[in-house]
């Protein structure tokens, strides 16, 4: 609860402007899952994401090879395509290079609508437009890994598949919670039945690196061999639709939030919302180039080190990378670290004032769909 408090007093600060918009505060305190805290607050023009997570990386090395820096989950390239082949290739080719046009079109034209008037479903998720203004309350839970890849390889997904699933699933069972408890002051609704209001729209704002990750080489050397290296902000931005339902088959979650998945990645979508957010940035200033107020929440998944490291010659128990300052109320981020995934909240506590309920219903919804794998023999229980 401490370091809890501390985190939420520098959200209520500003980084000074006259010195390296950086600052590092060292809490030597134990906590239940270190022997003390680092807390690294970095300006957001200094870099996105995968940018300072490169800068870590660089700064890092093996725990059982000290010499040796660590290795980021390699990404899979896409298969070159053949100039050889038939009509019916050629056909293929052509009606997926339109289907992604096509797809771009659409979500370009929901983007702009969005930002101009289009607003997500009123929950009590959903904060009011001033929200970026407000402190944060950052919390974060520890999952298993493992459990993670058990569902992906079992269903055939992505790491990123099932932890929107799991994200859907415990947003699911959260509003469900308060929405019954608005229908008991009424006299009526019960927790254990849906609660929730038809059609609700919730969304997400996604983050998309438009980079190739850095974290395999030393960042000053890479820098000075390549002039096309981009540090800084090099992100998209993607809304992705959540579902918000309570369903008998937990396997559900997973199954919809990999068919918007394999949906966003045949599209162009991010890449167009990077460009139209420099130039909103350009001629209109930064608040009409933030992020959209106009979506329920923010959701970053960032690939974090295969094995465990040190620091400075200091061994890293978690990692928890977050953000302030943002106009949405809640914002999920999800990175991995050796056989461990961290699932970080930041809140603003005056909607979300019970994070740690949240975080329970993450880790409780990933339980849930585990079992249902097993249950449904998707998995050896056995080799499991």
């Amino acid at each position: 609860m401490y370091v809890e408090d501390y985190v939420s007093n520098l959200s209520r600060t500003k980084i000074s402007m006259s010195i390296p918009m950086w600052d590092l505060h060292i809490l030597n305190i134990r906590t239940s899952k270190a022997e003390s805290v680092g807390i690294l607050r970095v300006h957001h023009s200094i870099g996105d994401g995968v940018s300072l997570m490169s800068l870590f990386m660089s700064c890092s090395r093996k725990v059982s090879d000290p010499d040796a820096l660590p290795t980021l989950p390699a990404s899979k390239k896409p298969k070159p395509c053949s100039s050889s082949g038939g009509f019916l290739q050629h056909f293929i080719r052509l009606f997926s290079v339109l289907l992604i046009y096509w797809n771009t079109l659409v979500d370009v034209v929901m983007f702009v609508i969005t930002v101009l008037f289009l607003d997500d479903t009123k929950t009590p998720l959903k904060g009011p437009s001033g929200a970026g203004s407000t402190p944060r309350r950052i919390v974060h839970r520890i999952v298993s890994l493992d459990d993670v890849k058990l569902v992906k390889n079992a269903m055939n997904a992505t790491i990123n598949d099932v932890m929107v699933g799991v994200t859907q699933a415990a947003l699911s069972r959260y509003l469900n919670r308060k929405y019954a408890g608005k229908n008991n002051k009424g006299g009526g609704g019960a927790a254990g039945n849906s609660n929730l209001p038809k059609n609700i729209r919730l969304r997400a704002t996604s983050f998309v690196n438009l980079r190739p990750y850095l974290g395999n080489e030393v960042i000053s050397e890479t820098m000075k061999s390549s002039s096309d290296v981009k540090l800084g902000n090099l992100i998209g931005y993607v809304l992705f639709p959540f579902t918000i339902a309570l369903r008998e088959d937990a396997l559900d979650y997973v199954r919809s939030a990999k068919a918007t998945g394999k949906r966003k990645k045949a599209t162009l979508e991010a890449i167009y919302t990077y460009f139209m957010a420099k130039t909103f940035n350009k001629f209109f200033g930064a608040k009409w180039g933030s992020i959209l107020t106009q979506t329920t929440l923010l959701f970053s998944n960032v690939p974090g080190p295969q094995e465990e490291i040190t620091c400075f010659g200091h061994q890293v128990a978690y990692v928890a990378p977050t953000c302030y300052g943002q106009p949405n109320a809640l914002m999920i981020h999800v990175v991995s670290y050796a056989n461990k995934i961290n699932i970080i909240l930041s809140v603003n506590e005056g909607i979300v004032p019970d994070p740690h309920q949240l975080c329970d219903d993450l880790e409780e919804s990933l339980k849930l769909i585990k079992d249902a794998v097993i249950y449904q023999g998707l998995v050896d229980c056995n080799v499991y």
